[in-house]
């Protein structure tokens, strides 16, 4: 008798897609520090095919015991081959966005040596995968309400009082300054802001900032991250997705071109590609934070 193929359905393909981004959040919360180390980038160049692969079986079994107590799926696993194949999907996801942001830093080109890519993928993959594995954890999504009726509506925008909606927006602009500030801060007086503009052209600044926006947006509005049904159903003209992401993503900018002047990395006299370019390459992490303040505060 042959065996009947049975199809996921649309909703479960929507659950893996849920999971799959929140997975790519929690990496990239985990995992974008140390992107921007120089000294990362060199112990990758250097680093021995034996030693890569101790790392990756030592972060494999890191990842598999953290995904036998929650993991970044919905639903935990029920067994540990389940938690062995999320956690090799835990690291592949892990390598994709190590490899993805390395090659947005001009940190590997068609001119790096394979070995030295492989090496630096290996290195900057290890946080990765930690922040892939414990992105359910740390950042839970609130139980949803078990009534038939669910969450209440937001209601109209024009029944919303003025003053709530801009309490809201202020309190949004707090939490990201907060965010912003605590990320950027260890990077801002660094070496690698100048290194990474010098190596970085106008058409991958593009598209870090397009980066910049997606990222910030996934995690506070897809990942399923705490909070996530409340700030959807904030209504108001800046309490939307799309705008909260761009007026916080403009205000992480700020405040990374605050930090670089800050520090004296800029100053008044500089040329404005000069500040333009380093404040887009700072602005990443910098709004990533922002977003972690924005779920955190």
């Amino acid at each position: 008798m042959a065996r009947r193929i049975v199809f996921p359905t649309a909703e479960a393909w929507q659950f893996e897609l849920e999971d799959f981004v929140r997975a790519i959040s929690g990496g990239f919360l985990f995992g974008i520090p140390l992107l921007y180390t120089m000294e990362a980038w060199w112990i990758g160049s250097v680093t021995e095919p034996p030693q890569m692969l101790a790392l990756l079986g030592v972060t494999y079994l890191i990842v598999f015991l953290l995904n036998r107590t929650d993991g970044f799926r919905q639903v935990r696993p029920d067994s540990p081959r389940q938690a062995a194949m999320d956690s090799v999907e835990a690291l592949a996801i892990a390598v994709l966005c190590a490899v993805l942001m390395l090659i947005l830093l001009r940190q590997i080109t068609p001119a790096t040596p394979l070995g030295e890519a492989i090496g630096k993928i290996v290195i900057e993959g290890m946080p990765f995968a930690l922040g892939v594995a414990l992105a359910r954890s740390i950042l839970q999504e609130e139980t949803e309400d078990p009534s038939p009726a669910g969450p209440a509506s937001p209601g109209p925008l024009h029944s919303l009082e003025p003053k709530k909606v801009a309490k809201e927006l202020l309190k949004d602009i707090g939490a990201t300054l907060v965010g912003a500030i605590i990320i950027g801060f260890s990077i801002a007086p660094t070496d690698e802001i100048p290194m990474l503009e010098a190596a970085i052209s106008p058409p991958w600044l593009l598209a870090m900032l397009a980066t910049s926006l997606v990222l910030s947006y996934c995690i506070v509005f897809v990942a399923g991250f705490t909070s996530q049904r409340q700030r959807r159903q904030q209504a108001g003209l800046f309490q939307r997705p799309l705008t909260e992401t761009v007026i916080t993503y403009l205000v992480s900018l700020l405040t990374a071109a605050c930090m670089l002047w800050f520090f004296h990395r800029l100053g008044l006299g500089d040329p404005w590609f000069l500040w333009f370019k380093e404040t887009l390459i700072l602005g990443l992490p910098a709004t990533l934070g922002g977003a972690a303040g924005r779920l955190v505060l």
